[in-house]
């Protein structure tokens, strides 16, 4: 694998703390976060990229807050969408590749199958809807890009939802309940940044789905972290409809990998794995 001289925005996030700390060993990386890098700034936008000069930007700087971005549109767009152009502009006239972090929520969430890349987009939220507006931009500003969607993700230093379900289950109680109605791909971070380092290698554009192999719902995810923590505190299920929200959750945010079948590349591994792996190097989580 070939080094390269890669700029992150939103290092401090947790993809890409990850980023940092899988390839600060074999390339140049240069983190930077919202003190380092303004992207809703233009100027301050097309100065840093333009002073670094990265052969590619990964951007994983986004508003994320998905029941915040509901109640918060401006900052949501401000951040999602012009933010990502902003990138994209300046990515695009210093000759940069583009890498983009997406997500599951671009969908409707209320299919029968899993949504390959080239299902049509139609997001219920403002979170959804804003980073749709994101990835339009990167595709119109930026052509040498790639879009990677991901969902349903966790990794060292949290926050995430295996945080959450090892800290409760440690503490007594009642049975704690986890929604059984809403099926997804649990994704670590560390297979995303592996994935994604295939895919520089390979130099192919457009969009790709980077979620783990197999599916789960919430509740069956939370079965398996008590299962590989040996923790005996019960579990039972509940319903969406039980636990309202600002923003409506998908009942199906399963990512079908298309993209990575069609150019024969190495699948993403399946997220009990990725799960058993991650609970193993970090066992102090």
């Amino acid at each position: 694998m070939s080094s390269r001289r890669i700029l992150i925005t939103g290092a401090q996030g947790m993809l890409g703390r990850t980023l940092v700390r899988q390839w600060s060993g074999h390339h140049t990386v240069i983190a930077t976060d919202r003190t380092d890098l303004d992207i809703t700034n233009a100027r301050a936008c097309f100065s840093v990229i333009a002073s670094v000069q990265p052969e590619i930007v990964v951007h994983c700087a986004a508003f994320t807050a998905v029941d915040r971005c509901e109640s918060e549109f401006d900052a949501a767009y401000r951040l999602n969408a012009i933010g990502t152009a902003n990138v994209a502009i300046a990515c695009h006239r210093n000759g940069s590749r583009l890498i983009a972090l997406s997500t599951d929520y671009v969908f409707r969430g209320d299919g029968p199958r899993p949504y390959h890349e080239w299902d049509q987009p139609d997001p219920r939220t403002v979170y959804g809807a804003s980073k749709l507006a994101g990835e339009i931009a990167v595709r119109h500003h930026c052509p040498d890009h790639l879009i990677a969607r991901i969902a349903w993700l966790y990794g060292p230093g949290g926050p995430s939802f295996v945080h959450t379900m090892l800290r409760l289950t440690t503490q007594m109680g009642e049975p704690l309940r986890v929604v059984g109605d809403q099926i997804g791909n649990p994704t670590s971070t560390d297979a995303v940044a592996a994935g994604l380092a295939n895919l520089i290698e390979t130099g192919i554009a457009g969009t790709v789905h980077l979620t783990c192999a197999g599916e789960a719902s919430w509740y069956d995810f939370a079965k398996e972290i008590m299962r590989l923590r040996q923790f005996s505190r019960q579990i039972t299920q509940c319903t969406t409809a039980e636990y309202p929200r600002p923003a409506p959750r998908p009942a199906n945010s399963r990512l079908d990998k298309l993209t990575l079948r069609l150019h024969n590349l190495p699948p993403m591994p399946a997220w009990q794995d990725a799960l058993a792996a991650y609970l193993r190097e970090n066992p102090d989580v």
